[in-house]
């Protein structure tokens, strides 16, 4: 596994339940400010093996960027179980629920 790997797992398992992140922050603070789509392939790959809580990262509007509508609905829903409310169009405002992780992982 490569640093950038393990540095987007630890970010994204500190994220705190009730909080999100996007994937370009979390690439950001990995150290790969254009990393987002690594962050989703990292994501897609590992996140059963490394136990990561997938449902608390969202697009850079908010959004759930996950297409299957099973999917969608499920991540909404783990969300608001843990107090993050998606507004009728889906999005997560960001203002309210973005983690900041600081300069911890940088």
């Amino acid at each position: 596994m490569t640093p950038y790997t393990e540095r987007v797992i630890s970010i994204i398992k500190s994220i705190p339940e009730g909080s999100v992140m996007t994937y370009g922050q979390i690439a950001a603070a990995a150290g790969s400010p254009r990393g987002a789509r690594q962050v989703v392939r990292i994501l897609h790959a590992m996140s059963r093996t490394h136990q990561l809580p997938w449902h608390r990262v969202v697009n850079a509007s908010g959004e759930i960027a996950l297409r299957d509508e099973e999917s969608r609905e499920k991540q909404i829903l783990y969300l608001a179980g843990e107090g993050v409310e998606a507004g009728a169009d889906g999005r997560i405002d960001l203002e309210r629920y973005r983690h900041d992780p600081g300069e911890f992982f940088l």
